[in-house]
């Protein structure tokens, strides 16, 4: 798999971009998180688990994107598209790029309107008091939301960043094929969950930011808590959900496994996870709405209720673990090829103990496009 993307598909990004700024009368965009900057840039780095410093990115309506950022950053910025590389040295106390900033913001916009996502699920990474400050130094620029471009654009993956999803995804399976060789009765869950991150590193993933998970007799508690040292034990069911990332994508899907045979409770719930992923996966097609992929699913699973502890059955993926949209009852977004989503089902088993079951595709004209493998029609027994 070729690291990275031509030159080409961040300049098809850009001119999406561009026209609907015009579109909208946004004279910039002005960025500052990891996946956004990543998006127009192919600016890669885990040093963005520091929050010392900021980083820019402003879109400009004409021309190319300009960089201002640390000059740590300066020579891996200079070995993408990126030529426009504005730098200081940080972190600066008393003024971390805020006047070459606003200097630069300035000089592209003028007395024009900047752009700022300002939706669900983003978030201004530079701390409130600078950009106060930003917004003073630049009195004939209007601040204003990108009209949500941001997000607009995001949601549909091209081509290329579906094969990124799809190495993801091929690199789980291998994974997950390997449960067997790390999980059975008397291991306990925190070195499952240890050895699982060594397989996925193993068979090909650069990071593992995301492991959950769960065991238990008819299932698990909940699917979001630190594994325990606690022995897996004969009848238990062992959940394993992974977002690994290659080269920048993540995958995100689980797998259930059963520490012998399965309780018959247990193979139920598992066989209405698998139908409603069936059922979510003929609603998720362009024209319709997340909210009635929502009610396919929970048809199934609650018989129509619309209840459920998670909050969603599913959600957008790509360069996070989750994206725009969710599957749940109040999300209208209009569903569009190339929209690449997780469907994630759960039911419950019997009081406090849930099964959950999740798996990526990508929405095509024809007909949903699965990513990951497809689930065994049986629970795995380990």
């Amino acid at each position: 798999m070729q690291r990275g993307f031509e030159t080409s598909e961040y300049q098809t990004r850009l001119a999406k971009a561009q026209s609907m700024m015009r579109e909208h009368d946004i004279s910039a965009l002005l960025l500052t998180t990891e996946p956004d900057v990543r998006y127009f840039t192919g600016f890669l780095t885990r040093f963005w688990e520091s929050p010392s410093r900021p980083w820019f990115l402003i879109v400009p309506q004409d021309g190319d994107p300009i960089a201002v950022i640390p000059t740590i950053g300066a020579a891996l910025m200079g070995k993408t598209w990126i030529t426009d590389i504005r730098t200081w040295s940080a972190p600066d106390l008393v003024d971390d790029g805020v006047s070459l900033l606003a200097e630069t913001l300035r000089e592209v916009v003028g007395r024009g309107r900047v752009g700022l996502p300002m939706g669900h699920e983003s978030h201004l990474r530079m701390p409130l008091a600078d950009y106060d400050r930003v917004r003073q130094l630049c009195p004939d620029i209007t601040f204003a939301k990108d009209q949500d471009i941001l997000r607009a654009l995001r949601m549909v993956k091209s081509e290329a960043e579906i094969a990124k999803i799809i190495a993801a995804c091929d690199v789980a399976a291998r994974a997950f094929n390997r449960v067997p060789e790390i999980a059975r009765e008397g291991v306990a869950l925190d070195q499952v969950f240890r050895d699982f991150q060594r397989l996925c590193l193993e068979e090909g993933a650069d990071w593992v930011p995301y492991l959950a998970g769960g065991a238990g007799p008819f299932g698990y508690d909940d699917v979001i808590s630190p594994a325990r040292a606690e022995p897996l034990k004969q009848g238990d069911v062992l959940m394993l959900d992974t977002g690994l990332v290659v080269d920048g994508y993540f995958c995100d899907f689980d797998r259930n496994f059963s520490v012998g045979t399965p309780k018959p409770q247990i193979s139920k719930a598992y066989d209405t996870l698998l139908e409603a992923v069936e059922a979510g996966k003929a609603a998720a097609r362009p024209g319709n709405l997340a909210s009635d992929v929502f009610a396919a699913m929970d048809e199934i699973v609650t018989g129509g209720q619309g209840t459920g502890d998670a909050g969603r059955l599913g959600h957008g993926l790509g360069m996070q673990l989750t994206e725009w949209p969710s599957f749940i009852a109040g999300d209208t977004t209009p569903l569009q090829e190339g929209m690449v989503i997780t469907l994630e089902p759960g039911v419950t088993v019997s009081d406090g103990f849930i099964l959950v079951h999740e798996d990526n595709f990508v929405i095509r004209n024809n007909g949903i496009e699965q990513l990951s493998p497809i689930a065994p029609k049986d629970m795995v027994v380990i």
